[in-house]
């Protein structure tokens, strides 16, 4: 999933096929609590989206945050494992995105209710490298995210990746950066995976 190569120009730039929202609800029909909000988190390659989906799958707010898989990547990391001081600019830039987006998300109706789902490979990928086992539904904890997260910033201090079972991939510590971030502060404490038909 995770490649350990420099991003490819075309990918670089962001061009991408566009989320499209409506497969993403199909795929997780029967997985989601009936009634419930849902927070459909989609982690681009320039950007990232969490729309907020009412019974049903009844469309709602769209959040977009300027901060994405491949940007990220190429805005703050110079190589496949980020250095120590690469990842803590990353974490403060990052954190200020979603700090403006938790202020736009956290005013739509149902939003603290909501359950955060997400259908993005990327992510399933993560929360199978946090030890989660593959499963149609999975969950990923915070707790799960930020020793995986430790992992990687042990990898970033000189650990051998091989060591800690890691990609030695920029794509991957983008990834779980972003991640972290949107937990930790929009916040929610766990992620409902299921897989994109």
């Amino acid at each position: 999933m995770f490649a350990s190569h420099p991003l490819p120009p075309a990918a670089a730039a962001g061009h991408a096929r566009p989320f499209d929202i409506a497969a993403a609800w199909q795929a997780l029909h029967g997985h989601a609590g009936p009634g419930q909000p849902i927070a459909l988190l989609h982690m681009g390659t320039a950007h990232t989206l969490v729309a907020l989906l009412g019974e049903g799958g009844a469309p709602g707010p769209l959040v977009s945050l300027t901060v994405g898989r491949h940007k990220t990547a190429r805005d703050f990391f110079r190589r496949d494992v980020p250095t120590p001081l690469e990842l803590e600019n990353a974490i403060a830039s990052v954190e200020d995105e979603v700090y403006l987006a938790h202020r736009q998300y956290a005013q739509q109706p149902g939003a603290a209710r909501a359950a955060w789902w997400s259908t993005d490979a990327h992510l399933l990928a993560l929360a199978e490298l946090a030890g989660v086992p593959s499963a149609p539904a999975m969950q990923l904890s915070l707790e799960a995210m930020e020793r995986l997260f430790q992992r990687l910033a042990a990898v970033s201090e000189g650990r051998p990746a091989a060591s800690e079972g890691l990609p030695e991939s920029v794509e991957f510590a983008t990834t779980l950066l972003l991640l972290r971030e949107l937990m930790h502060h929009m916040p929610f404490g766990v992620l409902h995976l299921a897989a994109a038909a």
